[in-house]
């Protein structure tokens, strides 16, 4: 009978093989994981610019000289966000307040959730408004983006007396504001929560314009 047993050579080739294979999974996971911190810090920083860039959008950035975009405080606000917490960016600028940015959500769009920044002046004016993410129908809901039209823009400069506080709906429910040909919905829910912000702002204008408690940012 046959002697079926691995040779010496058989031997010191199988553990060759397996030592080779063993190499290049740590290699490989080397590899991914090197790719992962290096691309983790860059998706990180890639998506604090973007930030910014919506931010600045709504506050001018030579209106203020903090780091925009660590100067914040997380509120539990239900009236401007349902889900979770309401993130604000406070805007200083020598030290001193010039304006809050708050991060809110309209949950009544036509198609459901609509996240907005904005801006409010420390003399309750707005700075502006920008919605920030949709999913409202294309070419009816969608001009409350920015990019798509102006309509977005009549918030500049507003204010619960500019228009008056009973002013702050949609023309077809009597208020101030225009809507959207075709799309009634969508326009009522984005005036509906700014109008909260602004009030929400205003009673607790010294929470969130209080000093920033870590050291002193110079950079957005």
């Amino acid at each position: 009978m046959a002697n079926d047993a691995p040779t010496p050579s058989a031997h010191r080739s199988i553990a060759l093989a397996t030592a080779i294979l063993t190499g290049f999974a740590v290699l490989g996971t080397g590899v991914v994981a090197t790719t992962y911190v290096s691309t983790e810090n860059t998706i990180a920083e890639q998506q604090r610019l973007a930030l910014l860039d919506s931010l600045n959008q709504v506050i001018p950035a030579d209106s203020y000289d903090n780091a925009l975009t660590r100067d914040t405080i997380v509120v539990d606000a239900p009236s401007l966000n349902k889900k979770g917490p309401t993130t604000v960016y406070r805007a200083r600028l020598d030290g001193q307040p010039v304006a809050a940015v708050l991060s809110v959500t309209a949950p009544d769009g036509y198609n459901g959730d609509i996240q907005l920044l904005v801006g409010i002046r420390k003399d309750g004016n707005l700075t502006g408004v920008r919605t920030v993410f949709h999913k409202e129908t294309p070419g009816l809901g969608d001009a409350i983006d920015a990019a798509k039209s102006d309509w977005i823009h009549q918030f500049d400069n507003a204010s619960l007396e500019r228009p008056d506080a009973s002013q702050w709906a949609v023309k077809k429910d009597g208020g101030h504001f225009d809507q959207l040909t075709g799309a009634t919905i969508t326009p009522r829910a984005v005036v509906t929560v700014v109008k909260r912000s602004l009030e929400y702002f205003l009673q607790h204008k010294t929470e969130l314009l209080a000093p920033h408690s870590p050291q002193e940012e110079t950079s957005p």
